[in-house]
């Protein structure tokens, strides 16, 4: 069992797929794994310390390899070079983009797309989507921090006080909750908002004020996986309003609104950023997802009116190590389900509902029945 780790090609992914600690867990294993040179590098993680972990280095990877963990999805070039029946696993990004899958079902790939982990007991520390996001709550605080002119915490001194900053968290998932807790920590006045009711009480024992329109259709807008349903535009107008009357009085406002399959619904509109108070700050974490605010550009942060609006790509990535560390955990211990512990070989049980939610090709064919072709499907 053949265990290839590779160098991300994207330039914007400093993330790796496997540190020297998961390096361990899958010789215990039984497993051969070849690490591309490199491929640690900007996690802080140098060749040395995957060699001392057992794992040998190599300048490509995945040819001969059984098994190719990466961070995203591998790009046409990367595909090529591994062998047919070659399991992939990887953040697959598989909403849209047919073509790739196509091409890695075309390619007699086996893939897998952490992203789609189903939210059950057992998968908990397989949720790539938690651990990344946990991290891009925590980073989204502190870049508003960063680029905010003021201090967050309340100041006492000799010369005067210093008031504390108001901080506004919108969408209270993971990201949210981290953000809430990091501002808390930090020193400001939270408050934060979503369309789902069960957030309210998370909220509030984060020690932060819970604002919604709290009328019929909030009390049911949460999907059974615990994901928020897309509302009304009835409800969208009320609680718009909502939120820009308060919006007016905050220093930073951070979003983190995504539906998986669909572009991120825009929550602050051109009108709202004009009438923030001048200095405050917006950190948009669904930017790559054509964003919650309006004004925001991917990758870049820009002054428009008041304020300065955040559109780091790749969040999670601003804190490499943490992530990489989170993401290469995520994969052992999905992996491990795949492997049978006396033989020390691949062993997958197909029926596994942890199998069956996250494969999307399979045999020459796309077989997630969510992104399979309407005529297959």
């Amino acid at each position: 069992m053949r265990i290839a780790v590779a160098r991300e090609t994207e330039a914007n992914e400093p993330r790796v797929a496997a540190t020297p600690e998961t390096v361990k867990k899958f010789k215990a294993l039984g497993a051969e794994v070849v690490i591309a040179r490199g491929a640690g590098i900007a996690s802080g993680i140098p060749d040395a310390e995957y060699e001392a972990a057992g794992a040998t280095l190599a300048d490509q990877v995945g040819g001969d390899a059984d098994m190719v963990l990466k961070v995203r999805r591998p790009s046409a070039g990367e595909i090529a070079s591994y062998k047919k029946g070659a399991i992939v696993v990887a953040i697959m990004d598989p909403y849209g983009n047919d073509a790739a899958l196509k091409a890695m079902a075309d390619a007699g790939l086996t893939s897998f797309a952490m992203e789609l982990m189903p939210r059950i007991t057992r998968a908990q520390s397989m949720d790539v989507l938690s651990s990344q996001a946990n991290l891009a709550g925590y980073r989204a605080v502190i870049d508003g921090a960063a680029e905010y002119g003021r201090a967050m915490p309340m100041m006492m001194t000799a010369a005067g006080t210093v008031p504390a900053a108001r901080a506004f968290i919108m969408g209270v998932g993971v990201a949210g909750l981290q953000a809430i807790a990091t501002a808390k920590r930090l020193g400001a006045v939270v408050t934060a908002t979503d369309v789902r009711p069960a957030t309210k009480e998370q909220v509030e024992s984060l020690g932060a004020k819970f604002l919604a329109v709290e009328d019929e259709e909030f009390k049911n807008a949460q999907t059974a996986g615990g994901y928020a349903k897309e509302m009304s535009k009835e409800y969208q107008a009320k609680q718009a309003a909502l939120v820009a009357e308060h919006i007016k009085k905050q220093d930073i406002v951070i979003t983190t609104a995504l539906i998986p399959g669909r572009p991120a619904p825009r929550l602050v509109t051109a009108e709202m950023v004009a009438s923030m108070k001048p200095g405050s700050v917006i950190v948009d974490l669904a930017v790559e997802r054509g964003g919650n605010v309006e004004g925001a550009v991917p990758g870049q942060v820009v002054q428009v009116g008041p304020a300065k609006i955040v559109g780091h790509l790749n969040v999670p990535g601003r804190l490499a190590a943490s992530a990489s560390a989170l993401y290469a955990k995520n994969l052992l211990t999905f992996i491990d389900t795949m492997i049978d512990k006396k033989e020390h070989k691949l062993a997958i049980n197909w029926d596994d509902e942890l199998i069956k939610a996250t494969m999307l090709t399979r045999d020459g064919a796309v077989v997630h029945p969510n992104f399979m072709p309407k005529t297959a499907a």
